[in-house]
């Protein structure tokens, strides 16, 4: 099954203490991206497609195959549904080696799970763990054999469940490169199921946004994450943007050049091959607009843009959304600024951003 591209269907109602679930999205391939607030609904939802919870009503489709349909009393249990969970304490068996936790999966898999043994642990760099127990790893170290178990139980569809939850910030920068790489290269199907935004814009290319049980919008990721007015549900703090951009050149000072929709970027050096695709996190407040191309600025990084939207806020503050070639950028700024520069829809500026603005962690490589 690995390299199956696959789309999931799900209708959902179901009724719990404090809130009733209602709500209907389709994932198609690719990272879909299932994010909330803490309560909003979404171990429901992933208990539900798993197969450990029998819902009030509704309907799951994976691939075609009905997996669960109330108004038929279909019900398969979770290991006929082909679905990998991988949660965010990684659940090892610790009386087991890592090489037997890996193969573990095989029981479900098959001979293919068996052939891609060696494929799984080269990609994910575990082959120097294979002998060694669980005691004694690190935390990033058990998501990685929890995320190749998952691989070799050769399934339809990967569901990761908060998988960087539990992870320091040290731990998350190790394992996202390991999880872009298995998105790129076995092009599995994968539900992320997250409340970290910047797990979200670096991985997903479909978001669901769900609240108090219901789904708020789902679309495109890069679309969804620089609308205005979706940015107060998402968190103005961690409001931002998603450009893609390719790596062109390394200069000597340090600076990376990469060659985005709106113009050049000079970022601190990322560590990647010329030519390599990347996606770009860019927050909203650290967007800085000006309605003529400004001089004498220490900032390296002036894009031509053009006023899309603009959200006036309760508050002090606006959120501008601009298009800068094929790309929206995302500006937070106080009300005062906005109408300073006379800004309006169709308005000409330009989208400064410092090139420290954009940290490592936000650096990602493109699907």
């Amino acid at each position: 099954h690995l390299g199956a591209r696959l789309m999931l269907q799900v209708t959902l109602q179901h009724r719990y203490p404090g809130i009733i679930l209602d709500l209907a999205f389709t994932a198609p391939p690719g990272v879909t991206a299932l994010f909330g607030r803490s309560g909003a609904g979404k171990t429901t939802v992933v208990s539900a497609i798993a197969g450990l919870l029998r819902p009030d009503h509704g309907q799951i489709v994976l691939a075609g195959q009905v997996l669960m349909d109330t108004s038929r009393k279909i019900h398969h249990p979770p290991h006929r549904r082909h679905i990998a969970p991988v949660f965010q304490d990684a659940r090892l068996f610790p009386h087991l080696s890592v090489r037997q936790n890996l193969t573990y999966g095989r029981w479900f898999a098959g001979r293919s799970g068996a052939d891609d043994l060696p494929r799984v642990t080269d990609m994910l760099d575990i082959g120097p763990l294979l002998d060694r127990g669980i005691h004694g790893l690190s935390g990033g170290e058990r998501q990685r054999i929890a995320l190749g178990r998952a691989l070799l139980s050769a399934p339809r569809m990967l569901l990761l469940d908060e998988p960087l939850a539990a992870l320091d910030d040290a731990r998350k920068a190790e394992i996202l490169p390991y999880l872009e790489r298995l998105r790129d290269e076995f092009r599995l199907p994968i539900l992320y199921v997250s409340h970290a935004l910047d797990e979200v814009a670096r991985l997903a290319n479909t978001l669901v946004l769900i609240d108090q049980g219901r789904v708020l919008r789902a679309g495109p990721a890069a679309a969804l994450l620089s609308d205005p007015d979706l940015a107060p549900r998402l968190g103005l703090r961690q409001a931002g943007s998603i450009i893609t951009a390719r790596l062109t050149a390394q200069h000597p000072d340090g600076l990376s050049e990469l060659a985005g929709a709106g113009g050049s970027l000079f970022l601190p050096r990322i560590d990647a091959p010329v030519g390599t695709p990347l996606r770009l996190r860019i927050a909203a407040q650290d967007v800085i607009l000006s309605r003529t191309r400004p001089e004498g600025l220490s900032a390296l990084n002036i894009l031509p843009a053009t006023v899309t939207q603009i959200r006036r806020g309760d508050g002090p503050g606006a959120l501008v959304q601009l298009r800068a070639g094929e790309d929206l950028i995302l500006a937070r700024i106080t009300r005062r600024s906005a109408d300073a520069l006379s800004l309006t829809e169709g308005v000409g500026c330009y989208a400064i951003l410092k090139s420290v603005a954009v940290a490592q962690a936000d650096v990602g490589i493109s699907a």
